[in-house]
């Protein structure tokens, strides 16, 4: 009977806690309503000193690397496995890639569509043909769109420490 009453509450056990890992896997929940801030608090500063994503390409044709900069813009898209990653849309309908720092935090799917404020560092990277086909695969393209991925790509790559949202 002790054999019995072990091995149910270790199946038990294993159940609760792979549920638990299960709800961990996905992006958190919520609305994502403007003023909420996900990761590292937004500065008053950086708001202030926000930049358009125009100017921050501007600013990274001269400089490769920006550190500390703030800059305002749509979210078009999140991704939908873990919220680790998401894309903000530029004035000429182009997109840049916005990682979270040190894969500290992570961002509902409801920021898509959203205004953000980003506070973090920048840089232009080429990006391999398996690291596009990867998100792209994160993101659920379709697959003619992920094949037809062959080059690598030069692209703003933002890390943010925090992410605060405006309307």
């Amino acid at each position: 009977m002790k054999k019995f009453a072990l091995i149910l509450s270790v199946v038990l056990s294993a159940t609760v806690f792979a549920q638990e890992t299960a709800k961990k896997m996905g992006p958190p929940e919520g609305k994502a309503l403007a003023g909420e801030t996900y990761g590292a608090q937004v500065s008053a500063k950086a708001e202030q000193n926000a930049i358009t994503p125009a100017k921050l390409d501007k600013k990274l044709k001269a400089a490769k690397k920006l550190d500390q900069v703030a800059v305002k813009g749509k979210v078009t898209d999140v991704c939908e496995k873990k919220g680790c990653w998401l894309t903000v849309e530029t004035e000429n309908n182009e997109k840049f890639f916005v990682k979270m720092k040190d894969y500290a935090f992570f961002v509902p799917t409801a920021l898509k569509g959203k205004e953000v404020l980003l506070e973090g560092s920048a840089e232009t990277k080429v990006i391999s043909v398996d690291e596009q086909k990867h998100y792209a695969e994160d993101a659920k393209k379709p697959q003619a769109e992920i094949d037809a991925i062959t080059k690598p790509q030069e692209e703003i790559r933002f890390v943010a420490n925090g992410i605060k949202v405006l309307k």
